[in-house]
């Protein structure tokens, strides 16, 4: 019976760390957080340097009432405007979501004019699964050093 136990809290414990480790959360913006960004592409910037998985989580750090987040269709993200919103506005900051679909991700401020200021997101997550690794087939293996061709001796001539 006491070891039933100790099996099933391996696997509990073990099925925590695997999900635990497998999502990621990612503080929008970094150091600049969820506000009006010093310019129109510093999420895009931010963007670029991350791996955005289904599982992983977005944090837009951002004092409530000040900002909001909303997560919008590609129209609404390139004009800025809420006509086709995803979700409803999350007005508490911070806020956290859970990247639950691939594909492409779109996320304005849709107080006054932040939007059109650059506080707008657009990700892509990819999924979670990981191909499996086997061997590197793009490598081309080393050519065989050339080969220093011997002079040819000089024929013997008795004396």
């Amino acid at each position: 019976m006491e070891m039933d136990k100790i099996m099933i809290f391996m696997v509990v414990l073990g099925s925590v760390i695997q999900y635990g480790g497998a999502q990621k959360v990612h503080v929008v913006g970094d150091n600049i957080c969820w506000s009006i960004p010093p310019s129109n592409d510093a999420y895009s910037n931010w963007a670029s340097l991350n791996i955005f998985k289904v599982g992983d989580i977005l944090e837009f750090d951002f004092k409530s009432g000040e900002h909001n987040v909303v997560e919008v269709s590609r129209d609404s993200f390139e004009t800025c405007t809420t006509n086709i919103a995803i979700n409803t506005p999350i007005t508490n900051g911070p806020a956290r979501l859970t990247l639950n679909s691939t594909g492409d991700h779109f996320y304005i401020c849709s107080f006054e004019t932040h939007c059109k200021l650059g506080q707008k997101l657009a990700i892509i997550v990819v999924s979670d699964a990981t191909p499996p690794s086997g061997p590197n087939n793009s490598c081309t293996p080393p050519s065989p050093p050339a080969s220093r061709a011997s002079p040819t001796p000089s024929p013997s001539v008795p004396s």
